[in-house]
């Protein structure tokens, strides 16, 4: 079962529904996209690999507050921080890894179909892609 977070509340939410639903070994991927220089505004951003600290770290508390709301449930969790863009890491993830399934958040909702369009394209890429079963916790 892989999970995708990237810090939203659907995200924490689709990892809490795997925990809740499934009873299997989870993975966690938490996917930072790479900036390139003229997005960094001058240099300001952090370094790669205090930025890849940083996701890692953010991903295990995530992983943390769902195990809290879902209480013992002893499930092997696992935590992977990969770098590049989500959409596209997650389908190689999924293509490399032993993936049965995908539980991910989507984002968006039809009070704002630009907010959806913007940031409901990952959830869409993989539903459309990934050669397992998607579950889109929304």
């Amino acid at each position: 079962m892989l999970v995708p977070l990237d810090g939203s509340p659907l995200a924490d939410e689709a990892l809490g529904h795997a925990l809740e639903i499934f009873d299997c070994r989870i993975t966690v991927l938490n996917v930072v996209t790479p900036l390139g220089e003229t997005m960094s505004e001058g240099g300001v951003r952090e370094a790669d690999d205090a930025r890849l600290a940083e996701a890692r770290s953010r991903a295990e508390e995530l992983v943390d507050r769902a195990r809290d709301r879902t209480g013992s449930s002893g499930q092997p969790v696992e935590t992977v921080v990969e770098t590049g863009e989500p959409g596209e890491t997650i389908l190689a993830f999924v293509d490399t890894a032993d993936v049965d399934h995908v539980v991910m958040g989507g984002h968006g909702g039809p009070r704002n179909p630009t907010l959806r369009r913007l940031l409901g394209t990952v959830a869409t890429a993989v539903v459309g892609e990934a050669p397992v079963p998607v579950t889109v916790v929304r």
